[in-house]
């Protein structure tokens, strides 16, 4: 039992729960009830988005393991009581569910590719193992690289969706079908964005947590580099302007008369954003950084939630 829970924090269970949520919903509040409009078939079927969710799961997984495996002597400074690999996990084990995780995360993205005549999901998997592994190795010490990385990638789950539904030819030549990916397409980048600037906020947060151990073993964050006042900054202004973003969305959210929505974005969304944001100004040690870490996340699974009330809109 000690060994399960410790292989389940290793692969931040959370985090894959987030990525199964976000992805289901879009599909099911968005691209299905996009294609049965119009009556089209969609080119995912439940079948093959299970299979591509699998695979989005298993290369987060196999990233978070070869993350702590590199990531060890920092670790050993920033959170000494949470590591995983060396004190219950062998490394090698690590290195052999990382690379298990991997291939067959992989294996899957090129079926699915292969099933619904989109090309580009089997290699976009493979760059996203291959930048895991350089991040853990390289890119996370380099100033604000290895956070673009990240955030990115956590945008890439919205994406590989809509990815997994294109049909370039198709596009050319049906235009009910044109107009569902375009709709689709809007939907993916307002989504896609959101996960990207609060997911680069988060890390550039944590990075401020983890300053003393990033430091000491020659990382150059952003803290490292500009201080901890100039990355509040950074992380500050991209608040101001996701929370902005996500006013204007509700203004024309109330405008079309979808009040539910707006409200709960107002309630849990904006509200929340603003009281990170003040919560930035005057955080001061580690365990401030922390708390508003875990308050990141909860906005960024209150907007996931948000998702639902396309369902019933569409």
């Amino acid at each position: 039992m000690k060994l399960t829970g410790a292989f389940l924090r290793l692969v931040r269970w959370p985090n894959l729960v987030f990525i199964v949520l976000t992805q289901f919903l879009f599909y099911y509040c968005i691209i299905l009830p996009s294609f049965e409009r119009v009556d089209i078939t969609s080119a995912l079927s439940w079948k093959l988005f299970s299979w591509l969710t699998i695979s989005s799961v298993l290369i987060a997984a196999a990233g978070y393991i070869i993350n702590d495996y590199f990531d060890l002597n920092i670790d050993q400074v920033n959170k000494p009581d949470s590591i995983v690999i060396q004190k219950i996990i062998k490394r090698r084990w690590a290195i052999f569910w990382h690379l298990s995780f991997s291939f067959i995360g992989v294996v899957i993205a090129f079926y699915v590719s292969w099933r619904t005549g989109s090309h580009i999901i089997g290699p976009a998997n493979l760059a996203c193992v291959l930048l895991l592994w350089f991040y853990s190795t390289s890119f996370k010490k380099r100033f604000l690289f290895g956070n673009l990385i990240i955030s990115i990638l956590t945008a890439w789950v919205v994406f590989v969706l809509y990815l997994g539904e294109l049909n370039i030819g198709r596009m050319t030549q049906d235009v009910a079908y044109h107009q569902v990916m375009v709709k689709i397409f809007k939907l993916a980048v307002l989504y896609g964005g959101f996960a990207f600037i609060i997911s680069l906020v988060r890390e550039v947060v944590k990075d401020m947590e983890d300053i003393q151990g990033d430091e000491k073993y020659g990382c150059r964050t952003m803290p490292v580099v500009w201080g901890i006042p100039s990355s509040k900054v950074f992380a500050g202004v991209w608040l101001i302007v996701l929370t902005l973003a996500v006013v204007i969305m509700q203004v024309y959210a109330v405008l079309i008369g979808w009040f539910g929505e707006a409200l709960f974005a107002l309630v849990l969304i904006v509200v929340p954003l603003v009281n990170i944001f003040r919560k930035l100004y005057v955080a001061a040690v580690n365990n401030d950084f922390h708390k508003i870490s875990t308050l990141i996340k909860l906005v960024m699974l209150t907007g996931i939630l948000s998702i639902m009330f396309f369902r019933w809109h569409f």
